[in-house]
């Protein structure tokens, strides 16, 4: 490994990117990884909690079943195996989408424990490890919050609830993001009463928050909007979560879902001259440089939206800068999908963005209830926001709580990228009796909101 012209720190997807950036431009490269290979994505985030969630949503369809005539059971899980399945599947992506692919594009990935002892050293367990560039991308961590008591009680993270090999009777969820509404409705369809504390899809908005939240209270899912002030134990082993108002909110377990923050615990990111923000996330500008001009960083150490497909692209990014081709990471029309059911999905700007930017804006919102396919589907539980420039009439954002709404959210993705009109929306062809018909329906609103019949 002498001699190499980039080393990335980190082996999920920022730093794969980072890799096979650096193969294609026919330098040389090695990843140093500390853990096991793939990073949060595959081992402890988005591929185990989805298949869980998919698993989870199987059994609640069962038992919501709007086909009376088709009758359907849902009997009782079998975790450990529901568990064993979800490692096979990891373990499966680790060779084919993170050994086979390194070997693919000829890039050596280095196990060990990496530390910058200078500005210009990077030690892998002690022994130098040195290159003329450095692509940080280490991810994050669960957060944990410093409230009162916290530490006296046997919380779960989003990781370790996935691990439990027995479902708890009751579960309470600190926290209302985008994760805490996943493991909320992940426990509550496998059999778990299930509460959560915190500012409810506070990313999205209120149109489709309220979708979701009625969701959950048919769910059985009971959401409390406050924060969360203390954690106590009580006389029956069981945690209590105080919020701001007094109340106290009661389950068997405490599972902490109140953001991450940046795995960078002892990188020697100080002795590098790389800076370092709120917790702990590392400081780069628009071409992902650190305050260290031979430092790079990408992914979710650096802060940036938390979704592996930006932290493969900013994985792209900090390899060609840290080669000698600055560049920069295109934001826009960014699309986020959370896995509820219904799911939340976004693009572009909310109406208060929007309007906080200058923007004169116009709105329309489609229920559910107008889309037939969810006609068809017996669940018209739903809503798709559009919300336009009401000068120009270019699409500026898209939101929706609908089934499959993070599959239409890419043709808004596309509208919102390359500045499409929501006439331009309303005059392309949609297939009849998908849910993706939902975007051509909210752009006629802008035309009309006298009721349409099929097609029409």
């Amino acid at each position: 490994m002498d001699n190499v012209d980039l080393v990335v720190i980190g082996t999920g997807a920022a730093a794969m990117a980072a890799g096979i950036e650096a193969r294609s431009r026919g330098r040389s490269v090695v990843l140093v990884e500390h853990g096991p290979l793939g990073g949060t994505c595959l081992n402890v985030g988005c591929v185990p909690s989805k298949n869980l969630l998919a698993a989870a949503g199987q059994r609640h369809r069962a038992l919501s079943n709007p086909f009376e005539m088709v009758p359907t059971t849902a009997g009782a899980v079998d975790l450990p195996g529901l568990l064993a399945q979800k490692q096979d599947l990891i373990e499966r992506l680790r060779q084919t989408k993170y050994a086979d692919v390194a070997q693919a594009h000829g890039f050596p990935i280095r196990y060990g424990h990496a530390r910058f002892a200078d500005e210009h050293t990077l030690l892998v367990d002690g022994e130098p490890l040195v290159a003329p560039a450095y692509v940080v991308a280490t991810g994050v961590a669960p957060h944990i919050p410093d409230l009162p008591g916290i530490q006296q009680v046997d919380y779960l993270t989003s990781t370790s609830a996935m691990e439990q090999q027995q479902l708890p009777a009751s579960l309470v969820v600190l926290g209302g993001g985008y994760v805490g509404l996943e493991q909320a409705q992940l426990f509550a369809h496998l059999g778990v009463a299930v509460s959560v504390v915190g500012p409810f899809a506070a990313h999205t908005e209120p149109e489709v928050a309220q979708v979701l939240r009625s969701a959950f209270a048919d769910d059985g899912i009971a959401v409390v909007e406050e924060h969360g002030v203390a954690i106590t134990g009580t006389a029956t082993g069981q945690v209590g979560v105080r919020t701001a108002s007094g109340d106290q909110v009661v389950g068997q377990r405490l599972l902490v879902a109140t953001g991450r923050y940046a795995d960078t615990a002892d990188l020697g990111l100080a002795a590098a001259g790389v800076s370092t923000g709120e917790r702990g996330f590392v400081v780069v500008d628009s071409q992902q440089r650190t305050t260290n001009p031979r430092v790079f960083a990408a992914g979710d150490v650096t802060g940036a939206p938390q979704h592996v497909y930006v932290a493969a692209r900013t994985g792209h990014a900090a390899a060609s800068g840290a080669l000698g081709e600055p560049t920069t990471v295109d934001y826009g029309g960014l699309p986020t999908v959370t896995f509820t059911t219904p799911q939340v999905a976004g693009a572009g700007l909310t109406e208060q963005q929007a309007l906080r930017r200058g923007y004169r804006c116009a709105c329309r919102v489609l229920d559910a209830r107008d889309i037939p396919r969810a006609l068809a589907n017996r669940d018209t539980r739903g809503a798709l926001k559009l919300v336009i420039d009401a000068d120009t009439r270019r699409v500026l954002g898209v939101h929706a709580a609908l089934d499959a709404a993070g599959e239409v959210i890419l043709a808004a993705t596309y509208a919102i990228r390359f500045g499409l009109t929501v006439d331009d929306l309303a005059d392309t062809w949609t297939p009849y009796l998908t849910m993706s018909e939902a975007l051509r329906l909210a752009a006629g609103l802008f035309r009309s909101d006298l009721p349409t019949s099929c097609c029409a």
